[in-house]
């Protein structure tokens, strides 16, 4: 079981500080503050995850290598909106019934449990912190309340074309090519610029800041310098089975659709493959510029010294390795995300492969500024991985409808979902997760012995976490809707 014991502040941060060369800090001397910075949509196409060659990420890679990488992180859900929601209350979507896309206004709409809620940032408010935001943290910025000081967000995922340049289909912002002309022009660039003025700034109290930037969500739009960096000719391609899905179960096929996406057969027919990933890497590479304007103000400021950084993604993002491009699945390419935590004063990399969830990020940050921990928190403080070896059979789960649970651990990935049918790959020898092994009763004792990390709550569907979601689950929704009724 994935069960920690709390290991006060004293013990945990000021060991770790001390193993990375730096001298202890008194917390009333000088109280911790936290920088959280979120991505959309970045998978693991991270230079230090070494996942996909040549992607040039040198300021996310220098945050790992200054601090501590969790090389095995996952998502609690496949898609924006669930996954910042799961993360930012502490708890998991099976709990609360956020499955879907949700805005900001609705989360605690009609829901006793998350009128109860505190969010990650009200939390720290509650704390006597000073909260200061901008960019997307939640689906779309914030509830209100949550920052005192908010710079807001840049309403959409543009600038955008007058017409869009390669892909044209309803219901998806997904479009390719190299667009607006300079940098100023993108949402990333002034949440960066306003995140460091805000570092360069004086407070008065301690502070929980956090800056969420939207590259490489689609559109695949940045300034043609960002795919300069990349030599179309040595672009390489993910690797795909057009039989991949034989040996899938029908729920599965129909939790992967996704109609209003390019298909990896279309994009090779049409060539334009090699241009997503293109552009995907402009992007990746784009964002990656604006993290390290915050992290060089954050290395400028008076703040350096006592502030954590935490960096991570949403969710992962399929490039056609299973048929599509898009998220809203349980593989890893959808699950996997960048986790990066980083302690004042660090100097000295270190890498965690223990399975871990976003869900986790809660509880580790509370534990490293010495506050109280919320009981309410479904997942455990990280912090005692800093000085203890990993515990490779832990379980990460990811949820996407009702039922529907994705477990992983350092060997293999499970995936139950609702009428029962499965999947189990053994990540050792298949980290494509290409043979589906769930026949195979040999294999049973693994099945039994992940599954009895299932959450034992499954929520219906909450009424407002449904817009803009696989047709497959707004069916679903619906019907659930219907029975409540």
């Amino acid at each position: 079981m994935r069960r920690f014991k709390r290991i006060e502040l004293t013990m945990i941060l000021l060991s770790g500080l001390w193993l990375m060369g730096c001298g202890p800090t008194s917390k009333k001397e000088q109280p911790l503050n936290v920088l959280m910075i979120s991505i959309d949509d970045l998978n693991d196409w991270v230079g230090v995850l070494g996942t996909y060659p040549n992607v040039k990420t040198p300021n996310i890679d220098r945050l790992a290598n200054e601090g501590i990488l969790f090389t095995n992180a996952h998502c609690q859900a496949p898609i924006c909106g669930p996954s910042r929601a799961s993360l930012l209350s502490g708890l998991r979507p099976s709990t609360t019934g956020i499955y879907g896309q949700i805005k900001d206004q609705n989360l605690r709409k009609g829901s006793t449990l998350m009128e109860s809620v505190l969010f990650l940032p009200e939390y720290f408010k509650n704390n006597g912190y000073k909260t200061i935001g901008v960019g997307k943290i939640f689906h779309n910025h914030a509830p209100e309340g949550n920052f005192e000081v908010s710079g807001g967000r840049i309403a959409g995922f543009g600038p955008r074309p007058e017409k869009r340049i390669k892909w044209n289909k309803e219901g998806t912002s997904t479009d390719w090519g190299a667009y607006p002309q300079e940098d100023s022009l993108m949402s990333d660039y002034n949440y960066a610029q306003w995140t460091k003025k805000q570092l360069e700034q004086k407070h008065d109290r301690p502070f929980f800041m956090a800056v969420g930037f939207i590259r490489p969500h689609v559109p695949w739009h940045a300034p043609k310098k960002w795919f300069d960096l990349y030599n179309p000719d040595k672009i390489t391609l993910p690797s795909y089975l057009p039989n991949d899905f034989d040996d899938l179960p029908e729920i599965s096929k129909k939790v992967a659709y996704k109609a209003m996406m390019p298909t990896t057969d279309w994009a090779i027919e049409s060539g334009e493959w090699k241009n997503i990933i293109h552009a995907y890497l402009a992007c990746v590479s784009f964002v990656d510029f604006q993290v390290g304007i915050v992290l060089d103000a954050l290395q400028n400021s008076i703040y350096k010294n006592n502030t954590i950084v935490v960096l991570w993604s949403d969710h992962g993002y399929e490039l056609g390795e299973k048929g599509s491009f898009g998220k809203q699945t349980l593989w890893s390419e959808s699950t996997r995300v960048p986790l990066i935590f980083k302690l004042p004063g660090g100097k000295e990399k270190m890498k965690i492969h223990q399975a871990v969830e976003l869900l986790d990020i809660y509880p580790t940050l509370l534990d490293l500024t010495g506050l109280d921990a919320n009981p309410a928190n479904e997942g455990e403080t990280l912090a005692p991985l800093f000085t203890k070896p990993n515990n490779l059979s832990a379980v990460a789960i990811t949820t996407y409808g009702k039922n529907n649970h994705s477990m992983v651990n350092n060997h293999y990935r499970y995936i139950l979902y609702e009428d029962g049918s499965e999947e189990l790959y053994d990540l050792q020898i298949d980290p494509g997760e290409r043979n589906n092994l769930s026949q195979s009763l040999a294999l049973d004792p693994v099945k039994k012995s992940m599954a009895i990390h299932l959450p034992r709550i499954n929520a219906e569907w909450k009424t407002e976490s449904n817009h803009t979601i696989n047709e497959y689950f707004l069916k679903t929704s619906k019907q659930s809707k219907k029975k409540r009724k």
